[in-house]
């Protein structure tokens, strides 16, 4: 489960357009930054996406991608204009293509590689379904099939688009928005495919156009249900709506490491089913994903400057700041579903995980440090997006080394620290054997 926030520049403390996602997957499925340059092709070419081949583009856009390990698509990103894109697993009534097509994030990595505006982007992606289709295995251990929801922004517009199959719905944003694993168009959108609505009426899913809703007639209510994608939607909007013309990228981090209204209390072996926008995996059947990934964009017509954690559990990791023209200086191999300390996703595993066997009162001892260094990362980037690119470069550089020296005092920092609750059995269970999974050191 995933959660993608956006609040447009009418809406935002200095008038640029704010984006931020988390990206849920299974705990071992690492994800890590990648930057691709703009590229030529020779006529002809084909791409191969994650299961499907296509025709290739004859120039390709640099983009910056947070991507699963295994996959050819990404999560999230963003491209050289300024372009930046989320998506969202959608459960729908339509059955999902289970051996081929068209993934959500190979869509979202095709629209950065080929569009410079958000508009363009639901142009191509639509077309792109309604020629190739959806489909393939998205789940790495655990197999997932689904259909896709996107938010699409770009420095002047935003964009919302709903898929089912073939079938999708647009409409432009103004102002705040949050979408979370469920439809949430009903019969207002700005364009939409030929059939949306007579194909709900030819399957008898509503009685004829006037009583049509693209969310009511198309959701699956069952898995749309066990995600509580309804809960976590309305939670973002709501701590997005109660900052309202004031929303700054410190909020959107905030939203996105949010417990719910738990208090400093919440634990994570605590709830058995419950996700929540910072979702931390339990030990099954529901809620067994993870964050894995987290970004967050500032989007002006120059430099845009993105903020990622390249780490699991947002609550517990760094936003640092990037430029899809600036190297990341941490990503030096690309990860695999077992520990690697030269990986900053499993480097990272020894904080995340290390914290586990007593959350909140191991994560206060840090967090105030980690808020500071963050807030100076923050800060001193907007001014950095108006300099030359090695001034930006010495920059993320210090700050990745800054970040790196920081979360090693802090792993160690952890391993004298007493254990005074400890977890639930059965949640420590299940991450003793994920953690063996991934051969992962044990204490």
């Amino acid at each position: 489960m995933c959660d993608t926030i956006v609040a447009t520049k009418s809406v935002t403390k200095d008038g640029i357009t704010l984006f931020g996602k988390n990206s849920d997957r299974e705990p071992n499925e690492a994800q890590y930054i990648c930057q691709m340059p703009a590229m030529e092709y020779p006529a002809g070419s084909q791409v191969q996406c994650t299961y499907l081949s296509i025709p290739q583009a004859r120039k390709t856009h640099a983009v910056l991608l947070s991507r699963p390990f295994w996959m050819w698509g990404a999560e999230m990103g963003a491209n050289e204009f300024g372009l930046t894109i989320g998506n969202e697993a959608v459960f729908t009534r339509i059955p999902c293509n289970k051996t081929s097509g068209l993934t959500g994030m190979d869509l979202i990595r095709l629209a950065l590689e080929r569009c410079e505006t958000a508009g363009q982007a639901v142009t191509l992606i639509t077309e792109l379904i309604e020629t190739h289709g959806q489909g393939g295995n998205c789940g790495y251990q655990n197999k997932m099939f689904y259909h896709n929801s996107f938010i699409l922004a770009d420095p002047e517009e935003v964009w919302l688009l709903e898929t089912a199959d073939r079938h999708w719905a647009a409409k432009k944003i103004t102002g705040i928005y949050a979408i979370s694993n469920r439809l949430t168009i009903h019969d207002k959108w700005d364009i939409a495919s030929k059939d949306l609505v007579s194909y709900a009426v030819q399957q008898k899913w509503c009685k004829s156009e006037s009583n049509f809703s693209f969310a009511r007639c198309y959701s699956d209510i069952l898995f749309t249900g066990f995600s509580f994608s309804r809960y976590r939607q309305h939670r973002a909007l709501h701590l997005l709506g109660s900052r309202l013309n004031r929303i700054t990228i410190e909020d959107i981090a905030e939203i996105l490491r949010d417990h719910g209204d738990s208090g400093p209390e919440w634990r994570p072996d605590r709830e058995l089913a419950r996700s929540h926008i910072c979702n931390h995996a339990g030990f099954g059947p529901i809620r067994i994903s993870q964050t894995t990934g987290s970004m967050i964009s500032r989007l002006t017509k120059e430099n845009a400057v993105h903020f990622v954690t390249g780490t699991a559990a947002p609550c517990t990791s760094i936003f640092k700041p990037i430029w899809v023209d600036t190297e990341f200086p941490l990503e030096y191999k690309v990860p695999t579903r077992y520990f690697d300390a030269e990986v900053l996703f499993w480097n990272h595993e020894l904080l995340h995980r290390a914290l586990l066997n007593d959350f909140q009162p191991m994560l206060s001892n840090y967090s105030k440090e980690r808020d500071s260094l963050e807030n100076d990362f923050f800060t001193n980037a907007i001014p950095e997006t108006e300099k030359d690119k090695g001034s930006r470069k010495q920059f993320v550089a210090d700050c990745y080394r800054r970040s790196a020296e920081s979360e090693k005092k802090w792993i160690m920092q952890l391993q004298k620290q007493d254990v005074t609750r400890k977890s639930g059995w059965l949640y420590s269970a299940a991450w003793k054997k994920h953690s063996r999974q991934a051969q992962f050191p044990m204490p």
